[in-house]
């Protein structure tokens, strides 16, 4: 998947994305999932060492969508779920993802959640496995597919797939009547080794008689 291997420049991307719509992620259940979203991705390994965690912290307290909120209560949220995943990480991050699904009913707020979580985890351009994993498991707790978060993915690109769209522009045949004749035609013009097809006599039979080989 495209995110994944450009991390950086996703990142970047949907920080832009996220700071666009800032006026709109004021509520308290977007604060709510968003910090447990940094703390999954933070501790998507099972554990967080200081360093890390000051790092995150740090990128919480900077960054500019986030500071529609108090400092000081974003750290005590998100202090508070990563505290759960590292004393038991499978048990803990049931209570996270119920955290998280708090946007699901706002589709704008779920996506903004997901966002901050990659742009947290992105942040250092290494954006692992595990971090992959469950940024996934948030996708689907929020009831997101994780492709909306590709950004190499055009909509008009997703938008044609599946539909046939023909590779050399040129249209081709629309129905049995119009294959037909477009097969007749290559058979009297030849095929493209250059090898001569059958070809009617019209001086003989007009333009419908038997086929005659040269």
């Amino acid at each position: 998947m495209a995110l994944w291997d450009r991390i950086k420049e996703s990142a970047s991307t949907m920080q832009t994305q996220l700071v666009a719509k800032k006026n709109d992620l004021k509520s308290g259940a977007f604060r709510d999932a968003s910090m447990a979203m940094c703390a999954l991705v933070a501790a998507a390994d099972g554990t967080i060492d200081p360093t890390e965690r000051r790092r995150v912290a740090q990128l919480i307290a900077t960054n500019e969508v986030l500071q529609n909120f108090d400092a000081l209560d974003l750290q005590r949220r998100f202090d508070a779920n990563l505290d759960k995943l590292t004393a038991d990480f499978d048990f803990g991050k049931v209570g996270v993802l119920q955290e998280i699904a708090k946007a699901k009913k706002k589709p704008a707020e779920a996506r903004a959640v997901v966002q901050i979580g990659i742009v947290i985890g992105g942040a250092d351009g290494d954006f692992d496995k595990t971090e992959q994993a469950v940024v996934r498991e948030a996708c689907f707790t929020l009831g997101l597919p994780p492709h909306e978060f590709d950004s190499r993915a055009r909509p008009a690109d997703r938008g044609r797939a599946g539909r046939g769209v023909r590779c050399t522009g040129s249209p081709g045949p629309r129905g049995p009547g119009e294959a037909s004749r477009v097969a007749g035609a290559g058979r009297r013009s030849g095929s493209a080794e250059g090898v001569p097809g059958p070809t009617r006599d019209p001086g003989r039979h007009g333009r419908d008689g038997p086929i005659r080989r040269r």
